[in-house]
């Protein structure tokens, strides 16, 4: 925990104590760690002279803040109106269930991280999934494990 304590006051060295500073702060610490933890926020409300709370407000009003470590894999499925259509949220659930976490949260061997994303940009392949940027389109429900299976090394069913 002491890397936590030094790293994030050194940012908050870099941004200064204003309240003004807590977004830029954020972003940087979000930067430094894949998300935002605990034990910064600490530190930062304890600097910045405000609540904890406060500090959760933004971090779950902006999308841009993870609260949770991600996995190894992020697995990104789009449901944009297109996917959506075609079967993005049966998609989503199926994922879901399959890891047995939901959106934003990471399984706990910390291989795979999932997040509902409002639109990939890639309507013409849809439903889609996006796994460490690899593009996966027209995903059928019998393709999941498969694809999974791919980041886990294995092939077993």
């Amino acid at each position: 925990m002491t890397n936590i304590n030094s790293k994030t006051k050194s940012l908050i060295n870099k941004h200064g104590t204003e309240k003004s500073a807590l977004i830029p702060l954020l972003q940087d610490v979000q930067t430094e760690y894949e998300y935002v933890p605990k034990k910064a926020i600490d530190i930062i409300a304890k600097e910045l002279s405000i609540f904890p709370v406060e500090i959760y407000g933004v971090l779950t009003f902006y999308s841009q803040f993870k609260l949770n470590k991600p996995g190894k894999h992020t697995i990104r499925v789009c449901q944009g109106t297109a996917c959506h259509v075609m079967g993005g949220k049966v998609l989503l659930d199926n994922i879901s269930s399959k890891l047995g976490i939901s959106d934003g949260e990471t399984t706990e061997d910390g291989l795979f991280s999932i997040e509902r994303v409002a639109c990939l940009g890639t309507c013409g392949i849809a439903p889609v999934i996006e796994i460490d940027g690899k593009f996966y389109g027209k995903v059928q429900l019998n393709e999941v494990d498969d694809i999974l299976n791919q980041y886990r090394g294995t092939d077993e069913k």
